[in-house]
């Protein structure tokens, strides 16, 4: 690593991977360059099968290596990642990113400059079209949807100086080790996605704030582990919804929000049965079949909320209608298939 001097607490990067041997050369090369003396990377291989580990011996011998027996996805990858690592920052980086120059000192220079900040998020680009956003964080909506905000973007309509959001995507994130120790790790349990946006909502129950820094950017391979309409996804993602949505949401928000989330879901169990996808409908009974287990952690983190309900309901958007809903699909699905 790089013995540039720079003021600023130890980073360790948690690289997270699961058979991606392919996207680490460029990913591992890339934070390097950006991190100094007293920095670390901390690569976690969740049990592939490509070789990761026995590559990273021979060709990344100074990062720190953590071995699994097993896939725990990228929220027990990443918390495993968190616990064995040894800096006050800790930067979140998928393994099919690339950071680009000056991506890490953005971070943190957002971060310095909010200290009230317990994460400051970075830009997700297109890997074959770094100028069009992929992600600029997360963004909330009333029916329970949790967006990539600025999907399908120019990066140069984002602003130009960094600004509040409502949470980071595990993607591209640099986050306090005490926003950690106050509002616990990621969800394991949740296996694969949306673990962030149930992290981004403790936190900001616990009146933690978040920041978008504009300028760091990373090239992602947009759902290289899973393709974008796999049926593992479609399950995981239903399931964990409704995950989010009993633990994270106050009451008086469920309340409000009720009508607009049951609307949502109703018309994706129509659209599942119609497009004859039953792993959607399979995540949802999943979630539903676990519901006194959530109505328990439930009380749990809500009984620790600190954040005013006001507070929380400003960063909750409209929902779109039915029609803006699919049109959303569409452009996203045609940008994966012009951009993978």
């Amino acid at each position: 690593m790089n013995s540039t001097s720079i003021r600023r607490p130890p980073i360790s990067a948690i690289i997270p991977s699961w058979n991606a041997r392919r996207y680490l050369p460029a990913c591992l090369a890339a934070l390097r360059a950006q991190l100094g003396d007293d920095d670390e990377i901390v690569l976690v291989d969740n049990g592939s099968r490509d070789g990761v580990a026995a590559w990273a011996r021979v060709h990344m011998p100074d990062i720190r290596l953590l071995e699994l027996s097993c896939n725990l996805g990228f929220a027990g990858g990443t918390n495993a990642g968190i616990q064995a690592a040894q800096g006050t920052l800790l930067l979140l980086c998928n393994d099919d990113a690339l950071v680009e120059p000056g991506c890490v000192a953005a971070l943190w220079a957002t971060m310095q400059a909010h200290p009230e900040a317990g994460a400051v998020a970075g830009v997700l680009t297109f890997s074959r079209h770094p100028l069009i956003v992929a992600s600029a964080g997360i963004q909330m909506q009333c029916d329970g949807v949790a967006l990539d905000r600025c999907l399908g973007m120019p990066t140069d309509a984002l602003p130009s100086l960094p600004i509040e959001i409502f949470g980071a995507s595990g993607g591209l994130a640099l986050l306090r080790r005490e926003l950690i120790k106050d509002t616990g790790p990621f969800a394991a349990h949740f296996f694969n996605y949306l673990e962030d946006v149930d992290l981004a909502w403790r936190a900001r129950l616990r009146g933690w704030r978040c920041w978008l820094a504009p300028t760091a950017r990373a090239r992602h391979v947009y759902s290289a582990s899973a393709g974008q309409g796999s049926a593992f996804k479609q399950r995981l993602l239903g399931r964990n919804r409704l995950r989010v949505i009993v633990r994270c949401l106050p009451t008086a928000l469920l309340r409000a929000c009720l009508p607009a989330i049951l609307r949502y879901d109703l018309l994706v169990l129509v659209y599942a049965t119609l497009r004859r996808q039953p792993a959607i409908v399979a995540g949802r009974l999943e979630a539903l079949s676990e519901l006194p287990d959530l109505l328990h952690q439930r009380r749990a983190i809500q009984s620790r909320r600190t954040a005013a309900t006001g507070d929380l309901a400003r960063w909750l958007h409209p929902a779109p209608s039915s029609l803006a809903a699919w049109q959303t699909q569409q452009r996203l699905a045609d940008l994966l298939a012009y951009h993978l």
